[in-house]
């Protein structure tokens, strides 16, 4: 298994405000500086990088100049995560544009990968249909991602109506999509991480490693929190997942390069 590092610690996730009046546009970003983030993950001795859809579309006029900078690093781009609400049909059109756009993007600089997130709580609540609606929506995306060669994965993530192992089994039951599990954001909605992998050997296409602390709650590099990555690494062994782990940490209370070292010096040892 080969390890990446998630740029989002280089400033955290924003979005774009031209979102708020044409969701077509609406992307993630991190505002800090690609250059620097895939700098200090290669000299952490990763030598993969996930990348949002937002930060990829920057280099669109200038490939480059990305391209360059995957050759000085020795990095290779992994996956694009991008996500939607996807179950407003009325906008979907446009959020499928979106993504339509980062498999175009991951492809151009050669990721394997499109990572999605989402599904939106209503303020009324979550229908069960909305789960018909994210599922379907999910199974235009895996054909949207196989159009550009790439493989789609779908990530639960809190806030979303996928949080906890019961909601994970009815986009899993309902869709193709391949499953992107995240250890911590499973851990918090309730659920074991190892268990969940060994319950979809057949559907795990990229793997999110995060570490957490419930109380109070915080994303820690790895090692420093609850989860059991002994655990972890055993199931994904056991279910024959042999491709990328990609360590993801959302902030981080100091350099972010030390919370890349920090991670891979575990993973290390973890997977001596």
């Amino acid at each position: 298994m080969r390890l990446g590092y998630h740029s989002i610690t280089w400033g955290g996730v924003t979005g774009d405000a031209t979102g708020v009046t044409s969701v077509k546009d609406l992307v993630y970003r991190v505002p800090g500086s690609m250059h620097r983030a895939l700098r200090d993950i290669a000299a952490a001795g990763y030598v993969g990088v996930e990348m949002f859809d937002g930060n990829a579309a920057d280099f669109a006029d200038n490939p480059d100049e990305l391209r360059e900078l995957f050759t000085e690093t020795g990095l290779s781009l992994v996956s694009v995560y991008t996500g939607a609400n996807f179950v407003y049909r009325e906008i979907l059109p446009d959020e499928l544009h979106r993504v339509r756009r980062a498999a175009a993007l991951a492809a151009t600089f050669g990721a394997e990968q499109l990572v999605v997130g989402g599904g939106a709580r209503r303020a009324a609540g979550t229908p069960e249909s909305d789960y018909d609606r994210l599922a379907e929506a999910l199974d235009t995306v895996t054909g949207i991602a196989e159009e550009h060669g790439l493989s789609a994965c779908y990530h639960p993530h809190l806030t979303t109506i996928v949080e906890s192992p019961v909601e994970v089994e009815k986009i899993m039951s309902r869709s193709r999509i391949g499953f992107c599990p995240d250890t911590a954001h499973l851990a918090a909605g309730g659920g074991d991480p190892a268990a969940l992998i060994r319950r979809y050997p057949d559907r795990i296409r990229h793997v999110h490693l995060k570490d957490l602390r419930r109380d109070p709650f915080t994303f820690l590099p790895l090692g420093e929190g609850e989860i059991d990555f002994t655990d972890v690494l055993a199931a994904v062994r056991e279910v024959g997942y042999d491709s990328w782990l990609i360590v993801e940490l959302d902030s981080y209370d100091g350099d972010p390069a030390e919370a890349a070292r920090i991670s891979k010096t575990f993973l290390d040892t973890a997977l001596s």
